[in-house]
């Protein structure tokens, strides 16, 4: 079979690399040549050109709720087409159980942020944060503003996780409204072609939203700006150079790097052989060895046992790792396949041997792997000793990118702390215990220099995700060597892509501005009371002021006989003494039922239900007497999918209630969510 030439999908349309030197990418299973990439380069300036100027227009027209939808059908889109994504996952050297984290992993990316946009408002830039008073009488204030950033996001990613390594990245971007350009790892490139084409094919992105570069692109970030931003996955060293590029000091273009690390899976000190835990520690630093042959940023590198289990724990690992059959990934016996192409497993081997200066190999796999396979990219689990972890150097500082790992002592959970922070900054580390004050001392100490800790016990052992599985909604890095940046983390992950700035003006400024009604704003009576208004109809600082009602003795007694709330502080005066109230005080949930008796209109209209009540608060004690009146109003709306053809158009409205008493002091706040459906319904 002739080898593929790969293409880059750029300027809106596929383009066949001029002919020329061309770089082979070898089968990492049959040694074949799989496919053939170019090594020219493009015209940086013009993929740069189409993704500002018709990509990423595209994406800021469209608020979050239509690029959270866009994310949710693209996402089933490639769901539907994971098979052919799994046959040619094979040539990278995955099994099955291996792709299953690139691919189903990455299109999970696509749904979890598109779950996001339920966390946003229906416009096509965001709020950070709640509005900030600046003057005596609220006249003046200011709010954080979050918009999407001008330019394109340049991904440079790995060669170990071709699709989940693009998907984590730009399933973010999309949503904060940016189009990418992604470039991955040569070597395993052709899968990552695979799946962009199932994205073109499915017409759901718009134009430009997205560029792909199979092959060099050395020249590539003398073209980025001050629009822009930059993330990386790979090696620390690679990683550094692409930071310290010119172009992107010159212009403070945004750079997130996650690298490799010297992450750690630590034994808790009172674990016992035959505890839940010490079998969950041998599974966990197996399967962190063996899955994708080793070849993951996350992967457990530096293996933390008490002093006294070090023989207990070697016994027991090497026996797991010697059931791991390495071979033909589409046999069913096969559980670890091969090492991504020769190259990398030399590498990996000539890391081992610097890691061999100073720590005795104790098991290697050097069994011929199973099937009609070529030997020349398998590469067998390697578990070295080091019985002087405080006298290393190679052992917290070499990392061998493969299914490589070292065992080192310690004497307690304080040394087993240092010794975590030997790796200069990790991605992630484990902690295997069922000892809660251990648990809390590990954490309190290591977290410093750890992106993610996992405390794994037989408590959460069923249903956690493991070491090494970077999750959407979590922060994806860490501190030094592993880079300093922050992937993915939910909504903190969508600001890297968006400008903040800090908008100050008067309260009414602020509501026109950003879509979202600001206390002190100008408030509108409505016509006719807003729970007779359709969904489009409700505007934005329009408001219902209630009739009034004053509290009396009675009204507080009957809500704690209907209620059961009988605190002291509303039912006998006599304890009041040392006490911040005067006299008996209303229950503040009795203030809130009672706003919404007098702003409910009780006649059927397009209001369906009451979907929740936000940010409710008492700001002032309520005693018998003062008489209440509330004004409600119109703080935002945002359109609700339909589910099905059955399902009605309808929307979230969320309220702004405002209870203030006789001297026009606020008593109590809050922010009722209603559904409200469309006139187009009737």
């Amino acid at each position: 079979m002739e080898p593929t030439v790969l293409q880059h999908y750029i300027q809106g349309q596929w383009k066949t690399p001029e002919k020329g030197s061309a770089l082979e990418i070898h089968h990492a299973i049959h040694g074949s040549v799989h496919a053939l990439s170019s090594t020219q380069e493009l015209d940086w300036s013009e993929v740069f050109e189409y993704g500002r100027s018709i990509g990423n227009p595209a994406l800021r027209s469209m608020t979050f709720q239509e690029r959270g939808r866009m994310l949710k059908a693209l996402a089933l889109h490639l769901h539907a087409k994971k098979e052919i994504f799994y046959a040619m996952s094979i040539a990278t050297g995955a099994t099955r159980a291996d792709s299953w984290i690139d691919i189903e992993g990455g299109i999970g990316n696509l749904f979890s942020y598109a779950s996001l946009r339920k966390q946003f408002g229906d416009n096509s830039f965001a709020l950070d944060g709640d509005p900030i008073g600046l003057s005596k009488h609220g006249s003046f204030m200011a709010n954080h503003l979050l918009v999407p950033k001008e330019g394109v996001a340049v991904h440079i990613n790995a060669y170990n996780f071709p699709v989940w390594g693009m998907l984590e990245k730009v399933a973010v971007n999309w949503l904060a409204g940016m189009p990418a350009i992604v470039k991955p790892a040569t070597s395993t490139s052709f899968l990552t072609e695979c799946v962009v084409r199932e994205i073109i094919a499915s017409g759901i992105l718009p134009p430009g939203a997205i560029q792909l570069i199979c092959g060099p692109a050395r020249l590539m970030l003398d073209h980025v700006d001050e629009r822009d931003v930059v993330t990386f996955t790979g090696s620390a060293t690679t990683g550094m150079k692409l930071r310290s590029n010119a172009n992107i000091n010159r212009h403070s273009v945004p750079f997130n790097m996650e690298a490799d690390s010297l992450n750690s899976c630590i034994l808790g000190s009172h674990v016992e052989p035959g505890d839940p835990e010490f079998t969950l520690f041998i599974k966990e630093v197996r399967k962190e060895m063996t899955v994708k042959c080793g070849q993951k940023c996350t992967a457990v590198r530096r293996i933390f046992v008490p002093e006294r289990l070090m023989d207990s724990v070697q016994e027991a690992l090497i026996a797991s790792l010697a059931r791991a059959v390495k071979g033909d990934p589409s046999r069913e016996d096969v559980r670890m396949g091969a090492m991504v192409n020769q190259s990398q497993k030399e590498e990996v081997e000539r890391q081992v041997k610097i890691l061999e200066t100073e720590a005795d190999c104790v098991y290697r796999d050097s069994a011929d792997p199973v099937g009609d396979v070529d030997n020349r990219a398998f590469m067998g689990a390697v578990l070295l000793r080091m019985d002087n972890p405080d006298d290393a150097k190679h052992c917290h500082d070499v990392e061998a990118f493969g299914p490589v790992s070292t065992m080192m002592p310690y004497t307690n959970i304080g040394h087993a702390i240092s010794l975590a922070k030997r790796g200069k900054g990790s991605l992630c580390c484990s902690l295997v215990s069922h000892d809660i004050t251990e648990a809390k001392q590990f954490v309190m100490g290591a977290a410093v220099m750890h992106g993610r800790i996992l405390v794994l016990d037989r408590d959460c052992a069923g249903e956690s995700t493991g070491h090494g599985s970077p999750l959407p909604l979590l922060v994806h890095g860490g501190p030094g060597r592993a880079g300093g940046g922050e992937e993915m983390g939910g909504l903190r992950g969508i600001r890297h892509y968006m400008q903040r700035t800090a908008i100050q003006g008067s309260p009414s400024m602020l509501t026109a501005i950003t879509n979202s009604y600001h206390p002190g704003g100008k408030q509108v009576e409505a016509q006719p009371h807003l729970f007779q208004q359709y969904f489009e109809d409700l505007v934005v600082g329009h408001t219902v002021t209630t009739a009034k009602h004053t509290i009396t003795e009675a009204d507080i007694v009957n809500f704690a006989n209907v209620s059961g709330d009988h605190f002291y502080a509303h039912v006998d005066e006599t304890s009041l003494d040392g006490t911040i109230f005067e006299k008996r005080v209303a229950h503040g949930y009795y203030l809130l039922s009672k706003a919404a008796g007098l702003f409910v209109d009780p006649k059927k209209g397009p209001v369906l239900l009451n979907y929740g009540v936000e940010e409710a608060r008492f700001t002032k004690p309520v005693y018998p007497g003062t008489t209440i009146g509330v004004r409600l109003t119109v703080k935002e709306k945002v359109e609700q999918e339909k589910r099905s053809d059955e399902d009605i158009r309808k929307g979230i409205v969320r309220f702004y209630v405002d209870m203030y008493d006789n001297e026009d002091e606020t008593v109590a706040l809050a922010t009722i969510l209603t559904m409200v459906k469309f006139r187009d319904q009737e």
